[in-house]
């Protein structure tokens, strides 16, 4: 059966930076942040994510972050200010007149959707992926890591969490210089302010995957929230199909 068609569009953010996203399918809105590193096409499209999801009704809606993907790649450090990224997805939910809408991410954009949430965002449901507790709560946590990786391309380990990180780099074309800056946007949700997040929602996470902390933690704190494990790590589970039949179970009517 041949994929569901992409379509790509472009708007201007908050501080006029360009971002790209992705839309699949029609029906109620979506919008799925993806990671660090990443893009739309890789963490949604690629390993069907966004289709299984799509085909239950729904308009899957897929930002590129910027620094990422097909938007922007500035290098001025003033674009990114604390919270850019979650001012981004604000700034896209307006453009787009999103009302009735559901929200989720993986890894940086679990944490961006909990940034949302902290700064006003309404979604009815809500999916954090590839995250735990102390992901959200210490958004310091793997800072340095990132910058280790960033500032010492070519110079890994062969076989090292930051040569793979590397490798995965290559694999979407990222710009050094700008994903550096993308850690300065970087802010902390406080724990009692995770505890209010009362919408429905999905932690789904590999099952080998502490690289954010315990997910099982973060579903424990949500008022309203399920855990639901699937088969890889921090890396490998995006690749899987259950990732996709998990979130397309939970937002199903």
């Amino acid at each position: 059966m041949a994929k569901l068609p992409t379509e790509t569009q472009y708007f201007n953010s908050f501080d006029g930076t360009r971002l790209a996203w992705h839309t699949m399918g029609e029906g109620r809105p979506i919008v799925l942040i993806h990671g660090y590193f990443s893009d739309a096409n890789t963490n949604w499209i690629r390993y069907g994510h966004a289709e299984a999801v799509a085909a239950k009704g729904f308009q899957v809606i897929m930002p590129d972050l910027r620094a990422h993907g097909d938007s922007d790649k500035p290098h001025d450090p003033v674009n990114y200010p604390p919270d850019a990224l979650a001012r981004d997805g604000h700034a896209l939910i307006a453009h787009l007149g999103l009302t009735h809408y559901d929200l989720g991410g993986y890894s940086l954009g679990a944490r961006t959707t909990a940034r949302m949430l902290a700064t006003g965002a309404t979604p009815g449901r809500v999916i954090y992926s590839g995250m735990g507790l102390e992901g959200l709560t210490n958004a310091e946590r793997r800072a340095d890591h990132f910058r280790h990786i960033l500032s010492n391309l070519g110079q890994h380990e062969r076989g090292s969490p930051a040569w793979l990180a590397e490798a995965f780099l290559k694999t979407t074309g990222g710009d050094p210089v700008a994903l550096l800056r993308v850690i300065d946007t970087f802010v902390s949700t406080p724990r009692e302010s995770v505890a209010q997040f009362s919408q429905p929602t999905l932690v789904v996470n590999g099952v080998d995957d502490d690289d954010n902390g315990s997910a099982a933690a973060l579903a424990a704190l949500l008022p309203n929230a399920r855990l639901v494990e699937i088969p890889g790590n921090h890396m490998s589970c995006v690749t899987k199909a259950e990732l996709g039949q998990a979130m397309a179970e939970f937002l199903q009517p």
